[in-house]
């Protein structure tokens, strides 16, 4: 009867570290993306520190108009698009350059122009904000949709 006893010790035991190993795992996995979802965030929380500085948010909020249209709008309107037409007066105007979608959003912001939202004009921004900046903004708004 001892050796059953110690025996079902033996094997709860054997039990418990295959369990440990299992959780060890799924926790190691757990805080690695636990630790990616913050770097996400913290550039998330960055971007409109950028977005305040440069004045961005005198006209645009993240989720709702404000003047110019909520960028999450923005965002969902270009998902997947890959060209751009700009032109000051609206990308479907006579002689719009076509371009790719980031060049051409990065132009609008550092140019202006108006006819992609309704009439109110976005106001140029170059060279107030630099060219690396307007990327970055441009870059964020576009993933809030992803």
């Amino acid at each position: 009867m001892a050796w059953a006893a110690m025996s079902n010790s033996l094997i709860v035991g054997k039990l418990n570290l295959m369990e440990l190993k299992k959780m060890k795992s799924i926790i190691v996995s757990v805080v690695a993306a636990a630790g990616l979802m913050a770097a996400g965030s913290v550039l998330a929380t960055d971007m409109p520190e950028l977005a305040k500085k440069s004045g961005c948010t005198a006209c645009h909020k993240i989720d709702s108009k404000l003047v110019g249209p909520a960028w999450m709008d923005v965002s969902k309107k270009y998902k997947g698009v890959k060209e751009y037409a700009y032109s000051p007066t609206g990308s479907a105007a006579a002689g719009a350059k076509k371009m790719s979608l980031e060049e051409g959003l990065m132009m609008k912001v550092a140019k202006g122009g108006t006819g992609n939202w309704g009439s109110v004009p976005m106001t140029a921004n170059s060279p107030k904000v630099s060219d690396a900046d307007i990327k970055t903004l441009v870059h964020f708004v576009l993933d809030l949709a992803k």
